[in-house]
């Protein structure tokens, strides 16, 4: 029998045409997505390792990962981190195989060491982090088939994802982006923690950015309102490369100037200040958070990248929307694709894919259906190709 593949219509107004929307999406210096890139790039190692030394990935699951703020005094000029923020990686990993220990502790810490020293170049590793590996024992003998090598659902769970991204979805997205990328050149005072609030009503996208600043580039309070007016100048040009809309910018609206209130950090990340992270509560795995649309709680930071699908249904449906929308070739206004799980089963045979469409007026959804019937088919076919993608880090998963 084939795969139970849904593809219907349905009727409801498509989220760029409802008079509100609400998109949000927490930078790469977010504690909770410091703790999605130290998951993922704790799996990506493991799964390194594993391929090397065995010739394919191991049980694991490192998408247990904690953050606990430290302490800092930033000051104009420069200031100083008190106590160093606490990282906790925990989950489960093979750490025993025919008999013979794996370093997967120093393995971990090292690809923890590793992100946050490329990823963030004001932190010190040796001094303003502390590090703490808890990763749980398992252990498998190699002459019996492994369950990563079987292909079996771990779990009965399900993925959501939907295209296209909305004006409102790309601007939220591409302001961190930006801010996080080239604006960096310009404005080195503007460090990692970036949080972008998009709010659209009617014609009109307000930009609420979050945006801390790194101390030792911003002398003065002048400098530091300077700085925060080229920024929304820069956002708003780079704005006007992603929608025609009407954006307005909002930087830092906690800022009190009687009371000297302002978003200074030694680092760059609001960690170094008692603010906590954890895998999971952030950004979904197309980047942004969108109440307006359907989401799943899934942390897919961190999770096997083999047969979890947690992972690989959350990544899978949203490639499935995409391919489903260019293919109704302007005849659609959104796809919709929800995939569930049943705990046992082949991955490449969900219970159900549910594929809906919102297509505009006049159009006869029968001419697309078979269509997009077979991507579905042909994407869950091959699912199995994500894997690497997910080990060299071609696939955004928050």
């Amino acid at each position: 029998m084939g795969r139970n593949i849904s593809v219907e219509t349905i009727k409801q107004l498509p989220t760029h045409h409802r008079e509100v929307e609400l998109v949000e999406r927490k930078g790469i210096g977010h504690p909770d997505s410091v703790c999605d890139g130290l998951a993922e790039a704790v799996s990506r190692a493991l799964s390194k390792y594993y391929l090397k030394e065995y010739g394919r990935i191991l049980h694991h699951n490192t998408d247990q990962v904690e953050l606990v703020g430290g302490q800092s005094a930033p000051s104009f000029g420069g200031g100083v981190v008190l106590e160093p923020s606490y990282i906790l990686l925990s989950g489960r990993a093979t750490t025993t195989v025919n008999g013979d220990r794996i370093p997967f502790k120093a393995i971990s810490i090292k690809a923890a060491k590793d992100y946050l020293h490329t990823t963030f170049k004001h932190l010190d590793i040796d001094s303003d982090v502390m590090i703490d590996s808890r990763i749980g024992h398992g252990s498998v003998d190699l002459t019996g088939l492994y369950d990563t090598k079987k292909h079996k659902a771990n779990d009965t769970s399900f993925g959501v994802g939907f295209a296209p991204l909305t004006d409102t979805e790309r601007l939220v997205l591409g302001t961190e982006e930006f801010i996080n990328g080239p604006l960096k050149k310009d404005l080195p005072a503007i460090g990692y923690d970036i949080k972008v609030m998009g709010f659209r009503q009617k014609e009109t996208i307000n930009l609420t950015i979050a945006a801390a600043y790194v101390d030792k580039f911003v002398k003065n309070d002048s400098e530091y309102f300077a700085v925060k007016e080229e920024l929304i100048s820069k956002v708003k040009s780079n704005a006007a490369k992603i929608t025609d809309k009407n954006v307005q910018v909002f930087v830092n609206t906690g800022d009190l100037l009687e009371e000297k209130v302002r978003y200074l950090t030694v680092t760059g990340l609001s960690m170094e200040n008692g603010d906590d992270g954890s895998v999971g509560r952030g950004n979904r795995v197309n980047g942004i958070i969108t109440p307006f649309k359907a989401m799943s709680m899934e942390a897919a930071a961190g999770k096997n990248p083999v047969t979890h699908v947690g992972k690989l249904y959350n990544v899978l449906a949203n490639i499935i929307a995409a391919d489903a929308y260019k293919e109704a070739g302007g005849d659609a206004e959104e796809v919709l694709v929800r995939i569930v799980s049943q705990i046992g089963r082949d991955i490449s045979d969900p219970h159900v894919a549910s594929v809906q469409v919102i297509y505009k007026d006049n159009v006869n959804p029968s001419k697309h259906q078979a269509n997009i019937q077979r991507i579905a088919d042909e994407r869950l076919e091959n699912i199995s190709d994500l894997t690497n993608q997910f080990v060299e880090g071609k696939i955004r998963v928050f």
